[in-house]
Formats: C-alpha cells, structure tokens, sequence
C-alpha cells in the first residue's frame, strides 16, 4: 500500500471537507480539535454530493468507477448524494496505441497488422478499465476491438485495499457510517470491478443477449445485439461487430432522422421487461451511453445495445416474485404485497403482516394520487426497500441492480416521450406474463420441459417396481427393534420415575426433621 497514495485521499478528503460527510454525530473532543488544524482554507461553498463527486474525480478513475457502482446504492445512501455520484464521467485519457497492439500480440498470438485487413491506431473511446479500436477483418467485416489498460488488476486491488481501510475508520468512527454498511458497499464494488476486468466474461454476456434478441428469434427486431468473434477474443481483449447508429440521448438528432420517439419509448419498456421475465437476463447499464439507435432505412429505430460488462439474472423465484409485486401495485393490494414479502421469507416470519401492510401502504399511495405519466415505477420500487430495511430485509444484489436498470429504463423512456405511462405500458405484458405461467400453455410448456427427464425415468419403472416386490420384506425385524427399544425406553422411564419419588420422600423426611 503507497504511502503517497494514502497521503493524497487523505488530502484531498481535507480539501473537500469529506470529514463532515463520514464523521457527522462524531464528537470526540481532540479529534475535532484536530481536524481543525489540519482543514486546509475555508470551506467550498457547495452540497455534500457535489464535494463527494469532486474528490472522487480528483483520486483517479477507479474511484471515480467506484462513485458511479454507490450510486445504483439508493436504498444505502441519501437522494442527494446518489444523484450527484450519477453524475460522473468514466473518461480518461487513453494509454499508448503501441501499447495496445502489444497486448492484442499477446493475447491473440499475432500483431494487429496481421490479424485484421485494417486497424486503426487512435482509439475511438477510453475509459478507466478499457479502450475501443476500430479495425476491418480480412472478410471485410467491421469490428470494434476492446483492449483492457495494462496493469490495472495491481492497480485495482491496491485501491481497493484502500478503500476497506477507509470503509473500517468510517464504521468505527461515526454511527451513520455503520448504518450505511461501507464495507458491503467496497465488497460489491470489487465485485463488479474484477467482473469488469474478464473481458471473455463480457463476451459470454453479450453472446447470450444476442441469441436471446438475434437472428432467427421472434424478437430480433426490437435490440439489435453485436455478434461477437470469439478468435479474436482473450480475457484482456474482446472483438465484436461494429455498431452504427445514433447515442439515444441526443433527442434532436433522432427526431431529424425521422425516428418516432414515442415508438421508440415504447420499445425500450417492452425490452426492458422481456429481459427480466421471460429471460430472467437483462442488460443491467443501460444509460445512454451504452444505448444507441439504428438510423439505417432498414432498420430506423431499432435499439443497439452496447458494453456488456455488467448484467443481471434472476430465478424463477425472483420472476414470480417481482411480477406478483407489481401486478399487486397495479391493484393497489398491499396486503399481498406484505404476504408476498413474508412468504418469500425476506422478512422475518413474526412480522406483524398488518404492520408491513401499513408501511407499504404510505410508500404506494402518495403516488397513485398523481397524474399517471408522473408516477416512477423505479422510485416506487426504491422506496419499498429501502422500507423494507425497517423489518430487517437484506436486499438480494440482484434486485438492487434490476431497480438501478428499472430507473434508467424509466428515464430514458421519459426522455423519449415525457408523456409516457410506465404502468400502463407494463401491465399488460405482466399480466399475460403471469397468464401463460399459471394457465394451460404455462402447464404445457413445463410439461414440455420436463419431457426428456420423464422419459429417462419411465422405461426404469418396470424393474423398480420388480426390484420393491422381490426385496426382502425386513418389516418383522424392524418391528422386533421397535418394541425391544419401546421395552427399554419404558423401563428407564420407571426407573426415573422411582428415582425422582425415593428423592422427595428423602427432602421430605429431612424438612421434618428440620421443622
């Protein structure tokens, strides 16, 4: 661990008085006195969250990496602080391209001279983790070549061991950092990081979004997913199909290539929601960034997803649990919400289920008294865990990540089409969800499902069945055990019992005789 290194947070957090922000409620007198002394100047005139914000791009990209993971973390930290941290750029200046080509050497076993028809030196986007190459196959095909920065696995764990020093003195320190857990929040952030650094994880990821939304599947025209070419794949480098379109964020442009906006708002929910409950697999970055249009005439407004670093599953209990909740929002049945809750077994089993009702009932109902395109599934979702902390409900990450996914969806579709009703546009879909899992096509597919292992299992029921008739019938034997121990048991029952009455009769004689 560098000295330097742990010098320059502890001047910087000086600088921007992050002091006030872990230390607040801590008032140890010499502590105070002390900091006094060592604050540098007066005190910037700005909100906490923009002083966080500040420092963090001051340390360097990892933190920086770091403020934009804590601030998926709303049910951990406060709106102000999470808004601001949302609002941090991963850029950096990009390392050396001869660099880059001798890790692509490296890794693939033969300069990129070699390997493509056409590779172009300057990298077209950087980031903290990896930077982006253009280049041309020898087929002709256009791709974008992802290299990861050298040495950033050394210089990760070095400022993550920082970190969890900084994360122990905060919860030694002040009581609100205890409750903010700022040594689970450093563990989900390694996580996340080291997830990062496997790019042939991310390949796996984005070659599974593809055959979920690709060529040949009923839905290859709502997101347009890059085909991965696995030869020119390593942990350190990933190759894909280069992309054209327009950044889904720059309104003014899809509008002039003559893209339906509300189409496009619509679109995007009903990914969103395919994803998470038909796939049980979503794409869990999805910030502008990360999501382009598709402004070629045949196919106008199709999604192009991008970087798939960062995904999310979940089970078939997540599905079933998430779509009972909603569809109970939509009904305004908190009472099930608060059954759901306790049967899940997220909540404690003595949970009063009327008291749990109550307290979702004040999270759900000030929204249903607003105009309904201002209503945020995402912040309903948000403010019923962070309720559920109350009753002693740990979050599942993956739960955190699909509300995180929820609020970008819900922006981004907002962004398109400020008039856009999330809840309207859901519904259906969840209820004809939750009609073909329960109905008679739900019965057929599963059936259809568990066919192969039936049909494994039926050919061997004969000689099963053979095998149980012909075994030996040991029945008497164990019978002959069973009263032989009943025998025994009953008579150190007896035993006990004239035990326990010679022992009264005995304290009996001796109180008379003190009496």
């Amino acid at each position: 661990m560098s000295v330097l290194r742990v010098f320059k947070i502890v001047v910087v957090a000086l600088k921007f008085r992050l002091d006030e922000l872990v230390l607040s409620g801590f008032d140890h007198p010499f502590a105070v006195r002390l900091l006094r002394i060592v604050r540098m100047g007066s005190p910037p005139k700005m909100p906490r969250g923009e002083r966080l914000r500040l420092a963090l791009e001051s340390l360097g990209p990892i933190f920086v990496k770091f403020g934009q993971v804590i601030s998926t973390r709303r049910d951990l930290i406060p709106p102000d602080v999470a808004d601001e941290l949302a609002l941090l750029q991963d850029r950096v200046a990009p390392f050396p391209s001869a660099q880059a080509a001798k890790i692509i050497e490296l890794a693939l076993g033969s300069p990129p001279a070699e390997l493509f028809a056409h590779f172009e030196v300057d990298p077209v986007a950087s980031a903290s983790i990896a930077q982006v190459h253009f280049a041309t196959l020898h087929d002709g095909r256009e791709v974008a070549v992802k290299v990861l920065r050298p040495g950033m696995l050394e210089v990760i764990d070095n400022d993550l061991a920082l970190m969890l020093v900084v994360a122990r003195w905060v919860e030694r320190l002040s009581p609100d950092g205890r409750r903010l857990k700022p040594r689970e929040v450093v563990a989900e952030f390694e996580k996340h990081l080291h997830d990062e650094l496997d790019l042939l994880r991310e390949a796996s990821n984005c070659s599974q979004l593809r055959r979920n939304f690709g060529p040949g599947s009923d839905r290859g025209d709502l997101l347009w997913v890059p085909e991965v070419h696995w030869d020119f794949c390593a942990t350190n480098v990933f190759t894909m199909e280069r992309m054209y379109g327009i950044p889904v964020g720059q309104i003014e442009r899809l509008r002039t290539a003559g893209v339906d906006l509300k189409e496009l708002s619509r679109v995007g929910v009903e990914i969103f929601f395919t994803q998470v409950f038909t796939d049980g697999f979503f794409h869990a970055d999805m910030h502008p960034g990360n999501i382009y249009v598709s402004d070629a005439p045949k196919t106008l407004g199709r999604y192009i997803a991008l970087d798939f670093g960062i995904v999310g599953s979940l089970s078939e209990f997540d599905k079933n649990y998430l779509a009972q909740n909603f569809l109970a929002f939509f009904q305004r049945d908190y009472r099930r919400v608060a059954r759901l809750h306790i049967e899940s077994g997220w909540v404690p089993a003595d949970t009063r289920e009327e008291e749990l009702e109550g307290a979702i009932r004040g999270v759900c109902e000030p929204y249903f008294d607003r105009p309904l395109e201002e209503i945020s599934l995402g912040q309903v979702l948000l403010r019923l865990f962070q309720t559920s902390r109350r009753f002693h409900v740990e979050i599942q990450p993956q739960l955190v990540l699909l509300q995180k996914t929820l609020l970008n969806v819900e922006g981004l579709g907002r962004q398109l089409d400020p008039k856009l009703d999330l809840w309207e546009t859901a519904k259906p879909y969840l209820e004809k969800w939750m009609h073909d899992r329960v109905g008679l096509s739900g019965v057929r597919q599963k059936l259809t499902m568990e066919a192969g292992q039936w049909a494994q299992l039926l050919p061997e029921f004969p000689r099963l069945i053979h095998a149980s008739l012909t075994k030996p019938d040991h029945s008497a034997a164990v019978l002959q055990e069973l009263k032989a121990l009943r025998r025994e048991r009953q008579l150190s029952n007896r035993l006990m019992a004239a035990l326990i009455v010679l022992g009264a009769v005995a304290l009996g004689v001796a109180l008379f005789h003190l009496w």
